[in-house]
């Protein structure tokens, strides 16, 4: 497990244009779960960035999220971290 969050400083590009309270939203969301001991991916973090930022609705946030873990499950992920 990574000793080290640093979310905004290894994708920098995904927080652009968010508000304060957005990016707060997602970091606070993001630490969280970090701290259960879930390692964040680019996918995941594009989602709920893209999610709170309000881009795509509940629905699609789900409906990506479920994509991504059926490709990780399939061995075919997109992303690498």
């Amino acid at each position: 497990m990574d000793t080290t969050f640093d979310i905004e400083t290894r994708w920098p590009d995904l927080f652009d244009g968010l508000t304060d309270e957005q990016r707060s939203t997602v970091i606070d969301t993001l630490a969280s779960a970090w701290h259960e001991g879930h390692v964040p991916e680019r996918e995941r973090v594009e989602i709920l960035v893209a999610f709170t930022r309000g881009d795509i609705d509940a629905a699609e946030s789900a409906r990506r999220t479920a994509a991504f873990r059926a490709r990780r499950r399939a061995g075919t992920d997109r992303h690498a971290s």
